[in-house]
């Protein structure tokens, strides 16, 4: 089978960011199917043009990828994303018709727009219809406050309900998506949860070139990685940071990139926080070498109800690492989390509550490896990505052909 995916946002193992679809589509291509991707000649992370970008196509462990023009000015403001994502939406399009022999469409949310891109192409080549939700667009926006005008909520949402309603199948990461999909008009709902490739990690690794490399020697390490985004209440993280600069052997560290990443620089140093490093962000390759120095792992997100909802990606790659989460989430996450006993949960947007889990792991570090032994055993049992990459193929042929009569 022929897949074709429009994902303004992909990420290939070499570059940083996510790369969930990265590392499914190498599965797909591995069980004998053609994957081709449209994505974007600009990083959706860091807003910069992409190490490579080929309108001609390039192969990677047989999935084929095409980029297509972007405006480049992607993280200026608001307006000039909605540009960056109409642009793509157009150049994608055109350029998804000149791949040949496709036996499915599969668009991916959020940016929305790119939906539309897969819906048409569909639609015009009379196709299967896949359409994937990864984050609740425009919902999180609004809640977030990044939508705001009444004209625009209405055309968004009505837009998502459009979407949902032309799917044949609506894919969606996280348990907590289903309600909401299908409230507005999703027919058949498929689950593929996000997860992490165990094998690409080693729980007994101790990461100490990396230490070394960025002179933290003998430092109890509290590890952020991911996005610099509005969403990830990282300002907390910083609060927490000052609560606890009179325990110099214990360090937080970022790594990563985004929109929000100069502005808390800038805080770290107005703070006069020594005990915080910046990292640049990390190729997915190299990923397991910067969580193995870690002794636990940082998720947030801001104390919205919208993401009591998701399930995100680096938790579980914390967890596949043996590393014991502080997670400052609520909802569906939280409860995979403490099912499992993999590390501590504290309420969103309380900064002495995330000081204190991580002082008290500093200060129990057998603790600490039990969580992160209980973590990786979740990962292997529920969320390793090979298993669920042999859903999600499952998922494809199912809507490419679905039953007669």
């Amino acid at each position: 089978m022929h897949i074709l995916l429009i994902h303004q946002s992909f990420v290939s193992l070499d570059e940083a960011g996510g790369t969930r679809h990265a590392e499914l589509a190498q599965y797909l291509a591995a069980r004998g199917h053609r994957v081709t991707v449209i994505a974007s000649t600009v990083s959706y992370l860091t807003g910069v043009p992409t190490p490579s970008p080929n309108a001609e196509g390039r192969a990677e462990e047989g999935v084929t990828i095409y980029r297509a023009y972007t405006y480049a000015a992607l993280h200026r403001s608001f307006l000039h994303r909605v540009f960056a994502f109409l642009s793509f939406m157009a150049s994608s399009f055109f350029i998804g018709l000149r791949v040949r022999q496709v036996d499915l469409i599969w668009g991916t949310s959020p940016p929305i727009f790119q939906g539309v891109t897969a819906w048409a192409l569909a639609r015009l080549r009379g196709l299967p219809f896949l359409f994937e939700v990864r984050d609740l667009w425009p919902a999180f926006a609004i809640a977030v406050g990044v939508l705001r005008q009444s004209l625009l909520i209405r055309a968004s949402e009505w837009l998502e309900r459009f979407l949902y309603r032309q799917a044949d199948t609506v894919l969606v990461n996280s348990p907590g998506f289903i309600a909401h999909v299908q409230a507005r008009g999703a027919r058949r709902v498929e689950l593929v949860p996000n997860g992490a490739d165990a094998m690409m990690f080693d729980p007994q690794a101790d990461g100490a070139d990396f230490r070394r490399a960025h002179g933290l020697e003998g430092k109890f390490i509290a590890l952020y990685a991911g996005a610099h985004g509005i969403s990830n209440d990282l300002g907390v993280v910083l609060e927490a940071a000052d609560l606890l600069r009179e325990q110099p052997e214990i360090a937080i560290l970022f790594v990563g990139d985004g929109k929000e990443k100069p502005a808390l620089v800038a805080r770290a140093a107005e703070m006069g926080l020594t005990n915080v490093h910046f990292i640049t962000p990390v190729v997915k390759t190299e990923m397991p070498q910067a969580l193995a120095a870690a002794d636990a792992c940082i998720g947030i997100l801001k104390p919205l109800p919208m993401f009591a909802t998701v399930y995100p990606n680096k938790i579980f790659d914390y967890m596949a690492a043996g590393r014991p989460v502080i997670l400052a989430m609520e909802g569906v996450i939280r409860t995979v989390v403490e099912s499992s006993a993999a590390g501590i949960a504290v309420p969103p947007g309380d900064a002495p509550a995330l000081a204190k889990a991580i002082q008290v792991l500093a200060a129990d570090r057998q603790m600490g490896r039990a969580m992160g032994v209980n973590g990786r055993r979740c990962v292997e049992e529920y969320f390793d990505r090979t298993v669920l990459a042999e859903k999600l193929s499952h998922v494809l042929e199912s809507t490419a052909t679905p039953p007669v009569g």
